[in-house]
C-alpha cells in the first residue's frame, strides 16, 4: 500500500508519496524515478517521505527546491517518525533518488547514500499541524502495480524518444534545404555581379572607341 499526498505549496501542485511499512518502502527503493527527492529524518525512525515533481520539474532540481515546499516534506517526515514528531528542533535530509545506494546484507528499509556531498538538511524547529492537517487532507492511500507502472513509463519514453527524433530529423532536413537555398542565391548574386561587370567593361569599350 502506497500512501499519496497532494502539497498546494507551490504551484503546479506536486506529489508526495511514502510507502505504508518498511516492506512497501523496498518496493518503492526500486521503482523510484531519476527525478525523485527523497527525504527522512535524520538519526531516527521515520516514513521514506518522496517527492515527484510534474514532468519538467518546474520546481527546480532537487537542491534548489522552494522553500515552502520542503517545508511541506519536511513536516510531513517529522509526522511520521514516532520519536521524531515528540521532538523540537530535528532534522531531516534529503537527496536525489539515484544517490540511495542499497546493500544485499541492509535490513529492510534501511539505506545509505553513494555521495554524502549530494545530501541536503534541513531544520524543523516544531511540528506545524496546519500544515501536517492540510497535507492529510489531501491524503489517498492505494495500491500500486510497480512493475506496471514501470513499464507503462518505458512506453512512453519510448513514444516520446521517437517523437523528438522524427522531430529533430525534420528540422535537420529544413536547415539543410534553408542552406541549399542561400547557398544557391549566393551563386546567383555572384552571377548577376559577373555578368554586369562584362556589361559595364562592354560599355566602357564602346565609350573608348
Amino acid at each position: 500500500m502506497v500512501v499519496f499526498f497532494t502539497s498546494k505549496a507551490v504551484s503546479p501542485p506536486v506529489t508526495i508519496y511514502m510507502g505504508r511499512d518498511k516492506v512497501e518502502n523496498e518496493e518503492l527503493l526500486r521503482y523510484g524515478l531519476p527525478t525523485d527527492v527523497w527525504f527522512h529524518v535524520d538519526k531516527l525512525s521515520s516514513a521514506h517521505v518522496y517527492l515527484r515533481q510534474p514532468d519538467g520539474q518546474p520546481h527546480g532540481e532537487w537542491d534548489k527546491l522552494p522553500s515552502a515546499l520542503v517545508n511541506d516534506l519536511a513536516q510531513l517526515v517529522k509526522a511520521n517518525s514516532i520519536e521524531g514528531n515528540k521532538k523540537d528542533n530535528i532534522t531531516v535530509i534529503y537527496t536525489p533518488f539515484p544517490n540511495l545506494k542499497k546493500h544485499g546484507d541492509m535490513p529492510v528499509g534501511q539505506v545509505s547514500f553513494h555521495s554524502d556531498k549530494k545530501v541536503k538538511r534541513a531544520h524543523v524547529p516544531t511540528r506545524d499541524n496546519a500544515i501536517v492537517n492540510r497535507l492529510n487532507k489531501t491524503k489517498v492511500e492505494k495500491e500500486v502495480d510497480h512493475e506496471a507502472e514501470h513499464q507503462e513509463r518505458l512506453r512512453l519514453e519510448g513514444r516520446k524518444k521517437k517523437a523528438n527524433a522524427i522531430e529533430r530529423t525534420k528540422q535537420e532536413a529544413e536547415q539543410r534545404k534553408a542552406w541549399e537555398e542561400e547557398k544557391k542565391a549566393k551563386s546567383y548574386d555572384n552571377l548577376y555581379t559577373d555578368d554586369a561587370f562584362e556589361e559595364q567593361a562592354a560599355a566602357s569599350e564602346d565609350d573608348f572607341m
